[in-house]
């Protein structure tokens, strides 16, 4: 493949449209680019070619006779690494015939009529203060709080707990999706998965597919691309913490005139945190390598196989900074020293129906974590063990989903089994807690769900039904975890402009390995721990301003019950899970209730005129109860979240955009000092004062700006942008260590002093990165 520095201004876009229901393709579609006269027509097999584009952002529409007309919104066209676009049409129901409607871009379902959003790879890959990383991205979504600091990827919705949201990649569900991940959590500081793959993201904060299982407060979505079909390319990204390479193209291709039938995705990325640390001095030494891929066959027109996987390596280590310093010096002995393994595998096969009226998906998967985390009374020789959780989960899991339509309604029916493997050596000092555990056991579940269009399609119902029980817990069973939801949406007016949303749900999650695996005295003390149970009640108003905006305002209820107590803090589990640490590896009772309710308004509109962008505000309350039955703020109700994110697409593939976080004063669990210096560097938290100090507001914006050049075989793409520009202070929890003299050594007897303050660091974070497509 040669070079030349001579200056690409055009491209070519490719991809494929098909019919939403029976998944066939749609011969003699239009495809055109909105305000040119750039344009294409499928072939048979629902292909499409559009050559010589100039190089620049475009809108897509795809219509077909009888179909509903779609958009795809934001598609950047370069010269070479252009991502081919999958449309899916609707047909118009039969009294609408007559009728030209365009599907709003604004994606929901059936079943989930509001509290949904989506991201396309696009968008996440220009987020301003994202590094490309999906999940700093979804954590400006609408209502999600940021972690303290703001540093972690913790998916916190509308005052839930950290660990209440469930992820899948094409359907495969991963219980991990970041680096130094929180076991019995998912939260960690960097995320795991390559934008490169991405074709969208959705998130959905309440009105949950049954075929979902232990959702309490979201799900997110992950649908990949596939390699491109036509040809070997790839792309090399260099970011503020990692580099990586991808590659793609076709497998096996017998005629290369046409689409091969196989295609592949693979990637490797390395961080090189470690380097830069050690080079500015800091103690921490974080070390981590991902992979991922993905391999679709197409077995005929009617069959096809999907085998993915995505792993990390993840290493935490520390090393002693040349010169003494207070706050290093208590950074270097409190944090963990963690060794983390994750890998999930899954192959699923895809069959449509030859008659067109559905299709069925059967999917096998594993998923795999091994994790050491310890402290140590010398973390850096690591000797001298205070705390430290060797454990081990293994999960192989099988799904089936059929989906058919019948007489105007679409029915879904399936199942879930799952075999766990857990075991885990724990030994916690300052609470005289050793222990080894092994759990086998099986879970298993049952949905079945429905949805029709009534009154010239301006009603839509639906209605479901899920249960869920496994082998080993003792709380609850298949009639106590029943899981009925209701979903309803009508538009006000013929056009569609407004529409009334509403849903109501119950969802229930098993409780952690950590949990379901604690032993005291060789007894499962968490054995009769009931599977907590959430209850949704959301309502909502939906004005469509045009083709591509929309104002949204929706008022939720969410109310727990069962949720897990801790034992020995006497609060909420709810209350944790957004560090470093090991969540739920504890005794605990399923006594707690808890409730979570506000309002959320929203503006958002697809690139349009040269702008896009999101706006919400959310005002909510959340509180739990203890021990005690009393119910208390939680550590994530801030009251206020705005989020805003937007760009504007600037002459010359020049881009600006920006993103601007605000919560409101969040409470915090202060440190007890009389216990933490008997456990020191163990660090124990005074949680009888939750509720009783705030932080301050976080308050974060960045900016950032890109400018893609062309040629002929490559494309690069450079960004350079700056986190918390307008140097606001990022509020953090006060930190203590040993007290000190100025040469390091400790002053007897042992006392904590402060080394930080809860105003924590305001200085901008200035980084660029590219990506080079070839």
């Amino acid at each position: 493949m040669g070079f030349t520095s001579k200056a690409q201004t055009t491209g070519s876009l490719k991809g494929r449209i098909i019919d939403i229901q029976s998944q066939q393709p749609l011969e003699g579609a239009t495809v055109i680019l909105e305000g040119t006269t750039f344009g294409s027509v499928t072939d048979e097999a629902g292909y499409f070619a559009l050559e010589n584009i100039p190089a620049q952002s475009y809108n897509v529409i795809a219509s077909f006779l009888g179909y509903e007309t779609t958009s795809q919104y934001n598609i950047i066209v370069k010269s070479v690494g252009n991502i081919p676009l999958l449309f899916e049409l609707q047909e118009l129901a039969e009294n609408l015939d007559e009728v030209v409607l365009v599907r709003s871009p604004f994606k929901t379902k059936s079943e989930t009529p509001l509290s949904t959003q989506t991201f396309s790879a696009v968008e996440i890959e220009t987020y301003p203060g994202g590094n490309n990383d999906i999940t700093k991205v979804v954590q400006s979504m609408p209502g999600i709080s940021p972690s303290i600091g703001g540093f972690r990827n913790d998916i916190i919705i509308r005052g839930g707990a950290p660990n209440e949201t469930v992820y899948y990649l094409d359907g495969i569900e991963i219980p991990n999706i970041n680096h130094f991940s929180t076991q019995g959590s998912a939260g960690g500081p960097v995320g795991m998965i390559n934008v490169s793959f991405v074709r969208e993201v959705t998130l959905s904060s309440s009105a949950f597919g049954a075929e979902y299982d232990n959702p309490l407060s979201g799900v997110l979505a992950f649908e990949q691309r596939e390699g491109d079909s036509s040809g070997l390319g790839g792309n090399f990204r260099f970011g503020a913490s990692e580099a990586g390479l991808t590659l793609e193209g076709p497998l096996f291709r017998k005629n290369i005139s046409e689409p091969a039938k196989t295609t592949f995705l693979f990637s490797l990325r390395r961080s090189y945190l470690q380097f830069l640390f050690e080079l500015i001095g800091l103690p921490i030494r974080p070390d981590y390598w991902d992979y991922q891929w993905k391999i679709k066959h197409e077995i005929d027109r009617y069959n096809s196989l999907t085998f993915l996987g995505i792993g990390a390596i993840d290493d935490f280590s520390v090393k002693p900074p040349k010169e003494f310093d207070a706050e290093q010096q208590a950074t270097l002995e409190q944090v963990p020293i963690i060794d983390q393994r994750s890998t999930t595998v899954g192959l699923s096969w895809k069959r449509n129906y030859k008659n067109g009226k559905g299709f069925m998906t059967t999917a096998v998967s594993s998923n795999r974590l091994e994790n050491i985390f310890a402290r140590f009374e010398d973390n850096t020789t690591k000797t001298g063990t205070i705390f430290q959780n060797d454990s081990y989960e293994w999960e192989s899991k099988l799904r089936f989903q059929a989906t058919q339509f019948v007489d105007q309604w679409k029915w879904s029916t399936g199942f879930n089994v799952q075999s766990s493997n857990y075991k885990n050596d724990t030994q916690f000092v300052f609470y005289n807690i050793a222990y080894e555990t092994q759990l086998d056991f099986v879970k298993y579940g049952f949905f079945l769900k429905g949805s029709r269009k009534f009154l010239k399609d301006r009603l839509n119902v639906a209605l479901g039904i899920r249960t869920d029980a496994d082998s080993f817990s003792e709380g609850s069973n298949l009639v106590d975890n029943i899981s009925p939801r209701l979903s309803l949406s009508y538009a006000l007016t013929e056009d569609q402009k407004w529409k009334v949303n509403a849903s109501l749900g119950r969802y229930f999650k098993i409780p952690t390995y950590t949990m379901l695996g604690f032993q005291e005295r060789n007894v499962f003390v968490n054995k009769s721990a009931a599977y907590t149970q959430s209850d949704h009640y959301v309502a909502g108003l939906e004005y469509n301003l045009g083709s591509a905006s929309r104002v949204t305002v929706e008022g939720f209820v969410k109310k727990y019950t069962d949720y897990p107590v801790s034992v020995i803090d006497g609060v909420s589990l709810a209350n944790k899970g957004g560090g470093f640490e090991v969540l739920g590896n504890e005794a605990i009772v399923s006594e707690g209730e808890g409730q979570s309710r506000g309002v959320e308004l929203l503006f958002q509109q697809k690139l349009s005129k040269n702008f896009y962008g999101v706006f919400a505000y959310t005002y909510f309350f959340s509180e739990f109860t203890g021990l005690d039955g009393v119910s208390r703020p939680s550590v994530w109700d801030s009251r206020h979240l705005i989020s805003f994110s937007g760009g504007y697409k600037l002459k010359r593939n020049w881009e600006l955009s920006a993103r601007w976080r605000f919560a409101g004063k969040n409470p915090y669990v202060p440190t007890d000092i009389q216990a933490s210096t008997l456990s020191y560097p163990e660090i124990i938290l005074d949680y009888d004062r939750l509720g009783e100090v705030k932080l301050n507001a976080f308050n974060q914006a960045d900016i950032r700006i890109d400018k893609k050049w062309n040629f002929k075989n490559l494309s690069f793409n450079f960004y350079f942008e700056i986190q918390n520009f307008l140097a606001q202070p990022n509020p953090t929890p006060e930190e203590y260590g040993l007290n000190r003299a100025e040469d390091g050594s400790i002053i007897l007897p042992r006392s904590l002093v402060p080394v930080t303050t809860n105003e924590g660091n305001n200085a901008p974070l200035p980084s660029f990165g590219f990506v080079l497509f070839f």
